[in-house]
């Protein structure tokens, strides 16, 4: 079987974040855990399997630095919190959607499939949730 190169194929685009919103999210990120009731430990795995101590220093204040894979994580963290606040009225439901179980992850939870660590588990219950929700 012979590759033939596409011509005109552009590479995919890749977040351009400035430092300041990567910080933005970081803090966010934080308290959404928090009301997720997300572990340092789980939050260390979905993170990029970041050190447990490093995701500790981010919640006193201690971001550090960060690279193209981190922003797109925290990003697609955000749009799933994103998506939540526009499926549910009822801020509190939104968050415990996150641990129940669901059909469409084979009786998974959102949060066991993010758990696998990949940056794609993350878009995957992204994709999920924008696509329940509908195309805006």
């Amino acid at each position: 079987m012979r590759l033939v190169a596409i011509k005109g194929a552009a590479p995919a685009p890749t977040p351009d974040f400035s430092h300041a919103q990567v910080q933005a999210m970081q803090r966010a990120v934080i308290r959404l855990f928090d009301h997720w009731g997300v572990t340092d430990a789980q939050a260390a795995i979905m993170l990029g399997d970041i050190a447990v101590r490093t995701y500790q220093r981010w919640k006193q204040g201690e971001y550090g630095r960060w690279n193209v894979d981190l922003a797109a994580r925290l990003s697609n963290l955000i749009g799933i919190h994103k998506a939540l606040r526009l499926l549910y009225t009822e801020t509190e439901r939104g968050y415990r959607w996150i641990k129940a179980p669901n059909r469409a992850f084979g009786d998974r939870s959102a949060l066991d499939v993010m758990l696998g660590g990949q940056l794609t588990d993350l878009m995957r219950v992204r994709r999920y949730l924008d696509s329940y929700r509908g195309a805006w």
